[in-house]
């Protein structure tokens, strides 16, 4: 069998074996579908077998469905080993071994192959052709969903744009804290005196039942510093739009800096994702331009940040790392911050390749006081940033980030 590399389109194989699925009477969609491309590129399988577990791990959902999947498996990809004997059937009849040049296996179409493999509509009917009629939907990644996986840097505005409704799926959750104010609860550290009377008047004064309270839970404060110099301006487009769609019901400031800090919060509110960027780089006079990472943060805490807007609030800052001041005085600026901040989530794309070190510049002297770094660099690698920004903090991790030592070589 040829490894998934060498088939030529790995999604519309995967596509059409789903629609032949689905019109045998499989409950099979794209997100069956994805998952069964997913095991096969984590996988890679070189037999029959391998692949038709793959498939059998993602592809059902029921025992009754085993037998539906084995029919079409051996029409599609031409045979398999016999998967009766992983349930303990020794009277099942072994099925042929598939054909290296199967066309379903290389992606291509050929005489053997079902009509119903294509996918497209059917005109004609007869005793030995697959099923009548369309696909009922295509079960093929849509647009958007194939532009989760790129760089952001690669997407053009419009692209961008049609990723709005995949980002309004995304949750940027900060974790809890406990506020002064309490609520009633059937269970708390204190008892409600004015409700326990007042519930006791239905028992004839007498308070049977105790009425608690406990404190209120809020989510703590999002504080986004987003580098908007020419080296991150791709990046900042997309984050911003991310912070419009996924954080705009939160409590979330918003700075943006490059050569100076700017406060973009109220401009990001009640606005279209379109009008909110074109809002903000009209807002930052200094768009694209050079990066003074030091100068911003000590403005932020000079007129922010130190007066309470960040204390015990999560703080992310989105940038590259590429500091044209002294890069001693952006690690005096975020250890001012991290005294004062609960937790300091640092967004580098430049850290999705395996090779990247924080040896020099900026990164090298902030690395110590950061609590998490993630690339963010695409829409579908955001998971990591969600997890970052959610994550509680403990104080044996909190101990270990400070003291965090620069990844070896």
């Amino acid at each position: 069998m040829a490894e998934p590399g060498a088939v030529a389109d790995l999604p519309t194989l995967v596509a059409r074996f789903g629609a032949a699925l689905r019109l045998a009477g499989l409950p099979v969609g794209p997100d069956r579908c994805e998952r069964f491309a997913r095991a096969i590129t984590l996988v890679r399988p070189d037999t029959s077998a391998v692949l038709y577990h793959c498939a059998l791990a993602t592809l059902v959902s029921d025992p009754a469905q085993i037998d539906v999947l084995d029919r079409v498996f051996a029409a599609v990809f031409g045979g398999l080993t016999d998967p009766a004997d992983g349930r303990g059937d020794a009277n099942a009849v072994p099925l042929p071994e598939p054909r290296g040049d199967s066309p379903a296996m290389h992606g291509t179409s050929g005489a053997d192959q079902p009509s119903w493999f294509h996918g497209g509509a059917s005109t004609k009917s007869g005793p030995d052709d697959g099923p009548p009629g369309e696909v009922p939907f295509r079960a093929v990644a849509t647009a958007t969903e194939r532009l989760a996986t790129r760089d952001f840097a690669a997407l053009s505005p419009a692209e961008l744009l049609a990723l709005a409704d995949l980002m309004r799926r995304l949750s940027l959750i900060t974790p809890t804290y406990q506020s002064r104010r309490f609520r009633l609860a059937s269970y708390g550290s204190r008892v409600e005196l004015r409700a326990t009377l007042r519930h006791a008047r239905r028992t004839g004064g007498d308070p049977v039942r105790l009425i608690m309270r406990r404190r209120r839970e809020r989510h703590r404060r999002l504080v986004v510093l987003c580098d908007i110099s020419g080296s991150m301006e791709p990046y900042a487009r997309a984050m911003l739009q991310l912070l419009y769609c996924a954080a705009g019901g939160r409590r979330a400031e918003v700075f943006t800096f490059a050569t100076r800090l700017t406060r973009l919060t109220k401009v990001l509110a009640r606005s279209r994702p379109t009008v909110a960027l074109e809002r903000a780089a009209a807002a930052a006079p200094d768009w694209s331009g050079g990066t003074r990472i030091g100068a911003a943060l000590k403005d932020f805490n000079d007129r922010y940040g130190c007066r309470g807007l960040a204390r015990g609030a999560v703080v992310l800052v989105i940038s590259d790392g590429w500091e044209t001041g002294d890069p001693a005085r952006l690690g005096q600026q975020l250890a001012r911050l991290s005294r004062i901040a609960y937790r300091i989530v640092w967004a580098n794309p430049r850290t999705q390749s395996p090779r990247y070190r924080p040896l020099v510049g900026g990164m090298a002297a902030a690395w110590p006081y950061c609590d998490s770094v993630v690339s963010a660099h695409s829409l579908s690698a955001l998971e990591d940033l969600e997890a970052a920004l959610g994550t509680p903090r403990t104080a044996v991790s909190r101990l270990s980030s400070r003291s965090a030592a620069i990844p070896a070589l």
